[in-house]
């Protein structure tokens, strides 16, 4: 199809409406979620870049540095810096390759491991804005949204690796074991 009949499928007004409306919402959530995410990690000396670091690192095994910031959807000098300092506290093992000198790779410790368990152990759904905010939808429907539409437009604007990402949130948490009861929560990771 060309550029011409892919225009002629939409008017103006209404992509641009479309534009604004996902930027306003996606701005809105972003800072709700931001803010969910902060709250939650900052109890262990994290941020949310650094712990979503440890996540990406966690789910992947090893990562590039180029991988990390292509998936976290952050720049490269950010992923660097933040696996650093995550490094000198002993929560990542960064390294070169022999047959590739040019990039380096990322491995979750097992202090980081320890860490990111932690953190799942103390994630507090009911303090969480964006999960209070899913609740009329979740009683409505029996279960959290999946946003088919939004995801399908992330996959063809931003690349499936980022839809993939969200599908396996914080440490693939589906294969996670986890365990909950009154008196404690328990969560194990569980490896392939």
């Amino acid at each position: 199809m060309s550029k011409q009949e892919q225009e002629s499928e939409y008017t103006i007004k209404d992509a641009s409406l479309f534009g604004f409306k996902l930027m306003q919402v996606s701005k809105a959530i972003w800072r709700a979620a931001e803010d969910d995410w902060e709250q939650w990690v900052k109890p262990y000396g994290l941020n949310v870049n650094e712990h979503h670091i440890l996540c990406l690192a966690s789910n992947t095994g090893e990562i590039s540095m180029s991988e990390l910031a292509n998936l976290g959807a952050m720049h490269i000098s950010t992923a660097f810096n933040f696996s650093k300092k995550l490094e000198n506290q002993g929560y990542l093992h960064l390294s070169k390759r022999e047959n590739d000198k040019r990039n380096t790779y990322i491995k979750l410790t097992e202090r980081g491991e320890q860490l990111l368990l932690d953190t799942l152990k103390g994630y507090e759904p009911h303090n969480s804005k964006i999960c209070k905010g899913a609740l009329p939808l979740k009683t409505l429907y029996g279960k959290f949204p999946a946003f088919p539409e939004l995801v399908t437009v992330v996959r063809h604007a931003c690349g499936g690796e980022l839809v993939t990402v969200a599908d396996q949130p914080f440490v693939n948490i589906k294969e996670a074991e986890i365990e909950e009861n009154e008196d404690k929560k328990e969560v194990q990771l569980t490896s392939n």
